[in-house]
């Protein structure tokens, strides 16, 4: 089995450097690894590659993950997703098997794992045919416990790599010792995301402000000095976000970009190929 090894934090992340230490210790000597992930942070890309058209080559550099030296690791200028994409048609050796993304500090729950770039990655897999994971721990202060994350994620990688090609798990941990976990569940996608509400505001110290520039600030989820007892009172128990809330970890299939083969949706598209055959052959 070869693994390849990415996140959506930067390659100089301490998740991923876990995540890789982790997985080479848990596995060895069954598989291969390479970690390819981006030189600086891209958290919140999603599934993007960047601006390839513009671009006749990707640059990179080796990076040594302390701990692996024998494992290669590089350092891609660009988002995960475009890692993934790389490594996938061998621009780092041979096509990996299975893609683990991650760990990513700070949980990829609900409505929010649409915009991860940690899930992007794991998403991006799929589409050529590879089992992808997403892994993920709730934020917190030093020290992270990112054993937890990890000791699943090797657990779970066996039964990933027998699975169906295509097949993306998105694991949640929160943010406690193996010990303390209380364990994992399926998670329902939380109809919540990361951002609580907005308000119109004037611009605060670090944001760029030019001529009549205003803000929108944000409530996040999970923040320092956030309600977290109103926070927990939102989520549905059963729901991803609500089981990490709890102290459980949540693990949740994903699917990505496909077509839409519902009845309603052909009806409607059908209608609308109507409207603009008919106005296409109109006379001009």
């Amino acid at each position: 089995m070869r693994i390849l090894v990415t996140n959506d934090d930067g390659i100089f992340a301490p998740g991923i450097h876990a995540l890789a230490r982790g997985l080479h210790h848990a596995l060895s000597p069954d598989h291969e690894m390479v970690v390819v992930a981006p030189l600086v942070d891209h958290s919140g890309a999603g599934a993007a590659v960047g601006p390839v058209y513009e671009r006749e080559s990707i640059p990179f550099e080796p990076v040594e993950i302390p701990g692996i030296a024998g494992v290669p690791a590089f350092g891609i200028d660009g988002p995960p997703a475009l890692a993934v994409i790389l490594a996938c048609i061998e621009g780092f050796g041979e096509r990996p098997d299975v893609v683990v993304s991650g760990v990513n500090h700070g949980v990829n729950t609900g409505r929010s794992a649409l915009h991860s770039g940690t899930v992007g990655a794991a998403l991006t897999a799929s589409q050529f045919g590879l089992r992808g994971l997403a892994v993920s721990i709730a934020w917190s202060a030093d020290p992270v416990p990112w054993e937890t994350p990890v000791s699943l994620a090797a657990q779970l990688i066996p039964i990933l790599y027998a699975s169906e090609p295509g097949t993306v798990l998105n694991l949640n941990a929160p943010a406690v010792g193996l010990r303390d976990l209380r364990g994992v569940r399926r998670g329902a996608l939380a109809r919540s995301g990361l951002i609580r509400s907005a308000r119109s505001a004037d611009p605060g110290p670090s944001d760029m402000v030019t001529g009549d520039t205003r803000a929108v600030r944000l409530t996040l989820r999970g923040a320092r000095g956030s309600d977290r007892a109103a926070e927990s009172r939102e989520l549905d128990p059963a729901s991803d976000a609500g089981l990490v809330d709890a102290g459980w970890a949540s693990l949740t299939a994903l699917v990505g970009v496909q077509e839409d083969h519902s009845v309603d949706a052909g009806d409607l598209v059908d209608g609308a190929l109507a409207i603009l055959d008919r106005d296409a052959s109109a006379p001009r």
